[in-house]
């Protein structure tokens, strides 16, 4: 089987090269974050609906 001179896995997607490329100019958001603001729209929608 021959190397690729890249030295990259091939994906099918292409997901290895979207991930190994950092944009600088994108919106970063935590994990920490995402996690906190599921919890509470979570809570937020289980009152509402407890109220209502």
């Amino acid at each position: 089987m021959a190397k690729k001179s890249g030295g990259r896995l091939v994906s099918s997607a292409g997901l290895v090269n979207y991930y190994d490329s950092e944009d600088h100019r994108a919106i970063h958001i935590s994990p920490m974050t995402v996690i906190i603001a599921t919890i509470v729209t979570g809570a937020a929608v289980f009152i509402l609906n407890a109220l209502l």
